[in-house]
């Protein structure tokens, strides 16, 4: 909810603008051919980017649909409970990938968040 109410319209984002937008995206310092990726920009709402992390966080441990969650999907459309447990899923594998890489943590949820902003830019957007 904090995420529509703060970015109000969301058809001026595209799917890779939103995390740029919230300061999800690397800082790059690049000449020539070299190209060196930095912490991350921070330009944006802070809050937001605060939210987004925690909710990433959320998606570390192995995903179970409990009975709230299933509550939630029953409530919903086939197609928005489908869609709702696939994007866990994927957010919960990429959690997997980069622990395989040896990603540090904070590294991984600052992608997964970024991921989950993009997530829920698709969501809004979606007629």
């Amino acid at each position: 909810m904090f995420l529509a109410v703060e970015i109000g319209d969301w058809d001026r984002f595209t799917g890779a603008s939103i995390g740029a937008y919230l300061g999800l995206t690397p800082t790059e310092h690049s000449s020539g051919s070299s190209r060196r990726l930095g912490p991350i920009t921070k330009a944006g709402n802070p809050h937001i980017r605060l939210l987004l992390a925690e909710a990433a966080w959320h998606h570390r441990p192995g995903y179970r649909v409990g009975t709230t969650l299933q509550a939630r999907f029953d409530a919903a459309t086939p197609a928005q409970a489908a869609r709702g447990h696939e994007g866990n899923l994927r957010l919960h594998r990429r959690w997997v990938h980069f622990t395989t890489q040896h990603k540090r943590t904070t590294i991984a949820n600052t992608a997964i968040a970024r991921e989950l902003a993009g997530w829920c830019w698709s969501l809004a957007t979606t007629r």
